[in-house]
This record gives C-alpha cells, structure tokens and sequence, in this order.
C-alpha cells in the first residue's frame, strides 16, 4: 500500500514536470511566427518600425508584460512555515516563457545588433537595452531626413526620380517612428521645383481645395511633359531663325 502511494506521488510530480516544460499554444503560435511576422530585422534605421511590431504582436498574444521590466517575475522559491523552501512552479512556468519570447525576439535582430543583446538573459532586459541604444539615435536621424526633404531640389532629376527621391526620404521618416504632413510634403516639392515650374507652383498654391500627394504626382508629371513639349518647340522655332537669318545674310 504504501508502494503504491509512494508510485501516485511520483507520478504526479512527472505530470507537474511535464506541464511546466509544455508551452501554450499562443506562446508556440509566437514562437514559431514572429520571424515571418516581423520580416525585416532590426537594423539602425528601423527601430520604431520594428518596435511597433513586436509590441502589437506581443499584446495580440497576452506577452505584453514580458517587454515590461518593473512587471517583477514570480518568487524563485516557495518558503513554508517550516523553514524550508522549495521551487516554485510558477517561476518555472515564467522563465520557459521568458526564454522563448527573448530567443523570438533575436531572430528578428540584424547581425550588427545582436551581439548588444546576447549577453542579456531576459525579454525586459533585451528590450529596455534596444530602447535606451536607439532612442536618441533614432531623434537624431529623423532631424536628419526632415532637414533633407527640407532642402530637396530637382536640380537636373527627371521628375519620376525627384518623386522617387522624396517618396525614399518621407517612407524613412515614418520608419523611424515620426510622420510629415502632406501640406509639408507638397511645400517642400514645390519648393524644389525649377524656376520653369513657376506658373505651375502658383497654380498649386492657390488652389482653394486641397490637393492629395497622389494628385498632385500626376499633375507633376504631365506638366514635365508640357514643359519639355515647349521648350522642343522654342528650340526648333529659334533654329529656324536662325537658318533664315543665315540664308538672309548668304
């Protein structure tokens, strides 16, 4: 009787251990999905992007509170009225989980910023790291490309390569955690415009509604080909001046 007692007892403590090493399933749902979820790793120039990401799958999964470092993990040990401590199961259950979110998380982080993390063994403290190397690092670049797109200039760009351009600038803006307004956007482009754009800036500038970005490229981009279409004409009306003065002065 006794034997058999001693038996159901270490049975149950095989099943305990057996339930602390399962994971759920939207920990495995994580585990097995974030690198696909977050398909762009975390490199210098997309920390607010990326961070955005994880904390959306994070909460959409119930692990939000790993990313938090004042959220203290379960006691190690469990004391007894006895003097005697003992290991607690819900730690346990927490630093499995713990483990798993942060090796998650590296999957989805560049080569070049890894080794930062490496040595760190928590979820918090991989995330509390990232956020204080990149927060200021990341202001700095977005003063950057708004003083940029302040500054653009067609110059001698085709018309598609200075929308490209300034596509490329307002696209690494918003990666980089920040947004500019598409009154902004449109000042900035008119104002890099040639002087050939003149009437066309003014037309713009007095409109009495509001002009999409989407609306104004394709004005854009016909207007090119109008101003290209007369200066092919100014030119060949000037040749032919030229040839009759020539023939005149034969």
């Amino acid at each position: 009787m006794a034997l058999s007692a001693t038996s159901q007892t270490d049975d149950r403590s095989d099943q305990s251990q057996t339930d602390n090493n399962s994971i759920s399933s939207s920990l495995n749902f994580l585990v097995s999905n974030l690198k696909n979820l977050v398909p762009t790793q975390l490199s210098s120039d997309n920390y607010s992007l990326w961070k955005s990401q994880i904390i959306k799958i994070f909460k959409a999964n119930g692990f939000s509170q790993f990313l938090d470092s004042s959220v203290p993990p379960p006691p190690k040990f469990l004391s007894h009225s006895t003097g005697s401590n003992n290991a607690n199961p819900a730690y346990d259950k927490w630093f499995l989980t713990d483990q798993h979110l942060a090796a998650s998380i590296c999957s989805t982080i560049s080569t070049s910023i890894l080794p930062y993390v490496l040595n760190l063994e928590s979820t918090s403290a991989i995330w509390n790291s990232l956020e204080i190397r990149f927060q200021s690092a990341n202001r700095t670049r977005v003063i950057q490309l708004k003083n940029e797109l302040h500054n653009i200039s067609m110059k001698n760009s085709s018309m598609s390569q200075y929308l490209s351009e300034i596509k490329a600038l307002v696209d690494q803006i918003s990666a980089a955690g920040s947004l500019v307004d598409t009154e902004d956007v449109i000042l900035y482009i008119l104002n890099g415009l040639p002087p050939s754009y003149q009437s066309f800036k003014t037309s713009i500038r007095t409109m009495l509604t509001p002009i999409s970005l989407d609306n104004l490229y394709s004005l854009m981009l016909s207007e090119e080909v109008n101003i290209s279409m007369d200066a092919s004409r100014t030119t060949a009306a000037n040749s032919n001046v030229a040839l009759y003065s020539s023939r005149g002065r034969g």
